[in-house]
């Protein structure tokens, strides 16, 4: 992973052989997760689990999304804010469009996002888009376990993990004109549980550490997990004596380059 600055973002990789809960390197991966939430409020995961060939599928369908005429984009509705289609707009950025697709890892919902924009349906973009969802859900699953068992507080996992959904947003931030660098979306913090980033290898994602504003460009099989407020506060919650974790503010920054990228939120 390349930065900008001298800064050493975490990167951590998550290993088959470390990924069995209670032995020794679980608790060193779990220490690193933790360490990262509440330094940095968000780092970057190494996770050769979901395959490259499903990645790339992913990112060359959101072409084929973005390219869907702007009267059937706009039935993606909803009455909570970026839930459903944003297209340019100066209340956002003009430079940004972007999709939501709420419960994400169930199927029927995938189903019915996809006869919207293809009344004639679109196997492939269904099927690529919920492998995808269910294999992110999994890897963020994963972490807010490391979270909590770092903590101390396995045995409350299940009041942490009831009753939530993951949001698909995808989004596309277009090229600023030759030269200029632009703001594809403000700095912000995200209001989900936690994110999970994945983009499309053109670096745009930028992380402020102490007022320093650092670029990630992530690897292949990389993918950049943010800590949400609600996270934030639980284990507030759940553990009052410990260090809390941060939020990272983060924005991205454009140049040249259009870049595609998907965000999933974790609602509670």
């Amino acid at each position: 992973m390349g930065v900008n600055a001298k800064i050493e973002f975490p990167v951590i990789e998550f290993r088959p052989s470390d990924l069995k809960r209670g032995t020794d390197g679980w608790h060193r991966l779990c220490k690193r997760v933790r360490e990262a939430c509440e330094t940095f409020g968000c780092f970057e995961a190494v996770y050769e689990k979901i395959s490259a060939k499903v990645r790339e599928e992913t990112f060359e369908l959101m072409k084929e999304l973005i390219a869907v005429p702007v009267e059937r984009k706009q039935k993606n509705i909803s009455p909570l804010p970026y839930h459903g289609w944003v297209g340019p707009c100066n209340q956002v950025s003009l430079l940004y469009e972007g999709f939501g697709l709420e419960d994400a890892s169930n199927y029927d919902s995938v189903k019915s996002f996809t006869q919207l924009m293809w009344p004639d349906g679109h196997p492939r973009f269904c099927n690529t888009l919920h492998t995808m969802t269910t294999q992110i859900e999994e890897l963020n699953k994963l972490i807010w376990l490391m979270i909590i068992d770092s903590y101390g507080l396995g045995e409350k996992w299940e009041s942490v993990m009831i009753n939530y959904k993951s949001l698909v947003r995808f989004m596309k931030y277009m090229a600023p004109p030759p030269g200029e660098y632009e703001k594809g979306l403000f700095a912000h913090t995200d209001k989900p549980v936690s994110t999970i980033i994945c983009d499309d290898q053109v670096s745009g994602l930028e992380i402020d550490v102490n007022g320093q504003w650092i670029k990630l460009s992530l690897s292949p099989s990389s993918f950049c997990f943010v800590v949400g407020d609600p996270l934030k506060q639980n284990t507030l919650t759940l553990a009052s004596s410990s260090k809390p974790l941060l939020l990272s503010h983060h924005q991205f920054l454009i140049e040249n380059m259009p870049i595609l990228s998907s965000k999933i939120p974790v609602l509670a």
